[in-house]
């Protein structure tokens, strides 16, 4: 019995050894099989020796989307209106602003750097341009100049608060006129305030020269906050000249008219209110008084502008409109403004459903309205609301702000009115006015 166990398990053992050994070799030799294909796929062609073993597919599809995306950006450049590019800024550029002689442009990056450019040729390759380092720690969201270019007002916001900088520079001695300076002064602050707007940040800063009634000419700002009020500040000496509150549950923006007269405000109801400056006979700021209210809108106003000669309202509204209003009228005879123009807005998705424009800028001549949705740009005629030109891709990321130079600026051979535009992609873009219909 043992000799019969003793066996039968010898048997099972040589069994299993020459079944190892069978798969062993048929394993290794389908092995050497899958190794001599792959070889043989790297080896020249047989028949053509020259012709190179083929690449892999990833790299193909690499190379293809490669060459598709250069051709994306050559096509980007070329949109007609595009003047130029304003690099350099190290991270979202957050606000713009010209200056009065329209040659001076500072941006507020998020950085921490405002740059201001000199665009003595808008079609030039490369712009001197001043850095303002702010204080470490805060992250600019807004600039206005003060008075001339001399003066930049910045909106910085910090984790204690926003704070308000007013950077100048002093008027240099003995300079010869027939020189023109090679180097820009470095700007120091003159004025600044901490934890203003209780702490919230400043959505917009807008400036104008008092330049209505008694007004002495001097700049004056409204600083427009996310809560609900406005503070009016006197730019060069920072005073506080007044404030509202638009009780509207959140701000939207705030404008002042080119003539220092009016705020309007948007906020988060479809009204707009409008406050009057008013100054003392030493050209002072008197107060602040709030005398129109336009309605009209079924939404909420996302932007708005004054018309150069700060008349008219131009406002953008989430019910798919835009307005013109008449704000030259008797209030103080309960005479009520006047509607002039509802257009509506020529812009839709892909359902078909009617978008909102983000942001206005009216051209200095009054002419051409420029709005914005995420990253497009289009510019319509204000007398009629048709689309002069659109910029489907204005920028690689959403515009931030947008300002039009208050006189033309030269290009090339010829002055031209231009728009300046900023983006999150960490660009400033100049454009040209689009021809109007003859």
């Amino acid at each position: 019995m043992d000799s019969a166990v003793a066996i039968a398990a010898l048997s099972l053992v040589v069994g299993a050894a020459i079944a190892l050994l069978f798969f062993g070799n048929y394993f290794r030799k389908r092995r050497s099989e899958v190794v001599a294909m792959a070889e043989a796929d790297l080896q020249p062609h047989p028949k053509n020796p020259s012709r190179p073993p083929p690449q892999p597919a990833a790299k193909k599809v690499h190379a293809k989307s490669h060459a598709h995306g250069a051709d994306k950006d050559k096509n980007k450049r070329h949109h007609p209106l595009d003047l130029n590019t304003l690099k350099g800024h190290g991270d979202s550029v957050t606000g713009l602003c010209f200056a009065s002689d329209g040659q001076s442009l500072a941006t507020a990056c998020a950085d921490g750097v405002v740059r201001v450019f000199k665009l003595d040729d808008a079609s030039n390759k490369s712009f001197k341009f001043l850095r303002i380092n702010l204080p470490a720690g805060g992250h600019p969201t807004a600039v206005v100049f003060g008075d001339g270019v001399s003066s930049v007002i910045v909106a910085s916001q910090h984790l204690s608060g926003c704070s308000l900088y007013m950077y100048g520079e002093e008027k240099p001695t003995n300079l010869d006129s027939n020189k023109q300076q090679t180097k820009l002064p470095m700007p120091e602050i003159k004025w600044e305030h901490h934890k203003v707007h209780e702490q919230k940040a400043i959505l917009t800063l807008s400036g104008a020269a008092a330049n209505y009634d008694s007004g002495d000419g001097s700049t004056i700002i409204a600083s427009c906050s996310e809560g609900t009020d406005i503070i009016i500040w006197h730019a060069k000496t920072g005073k506080i000249l007044g404030n509202v509150d638009t009780n509207q549950l959140k701000n939207t923006m705030s404008a002042i008219s080119p003539n220092g007269r009016f705020i309007a405000a948007a906020a988060f109801t479809a009204d707009v209110k409008v406050w009057e400056i008013v100054y003392s006979k030493d050209g002072s700021v008197k107060g602040v008084t709030k005398v129109m209210q336009l309605k009209g809108h079924k939404s909420a106003v996302t932007w708005l502008c004054f018309t150069p000669n700060s008349e008219q309202i131009v406002t953008a509204s989430k019910d798919g409109s835009i307005r013109i209003w008449n704000i030259n009228v008797r209030y103080h005879l309960d005479e009520d403004t006047k509607t002039l123009k509802v257009f509506p807005i020529p812009l839709q998705d892909s359902s078909g459903t009617t978008l909102h424009y983000e942001r206005l800028s009216l051209s200095p001549d009054g002419k051409i309205l420029a709005a914005t949705h995420g990253s497009m740009l289009q510019w319509l005629c204000i007398e009629t609301g048709k689309v002069l030109d659109t910029a489907e891709k204005a920028h690689d990321g959403d515009i931030t702000c947008m300002s039009w130079a208050p006189q033309s600026i030269p290009t090339g051979d010829k002055k031209v009115n231009v728009l300046a535009t900023a983006s999150v992609d960490k660009k400033v873009k100049l454009w040209a006015a689009p021809p109007l219909p003859s």
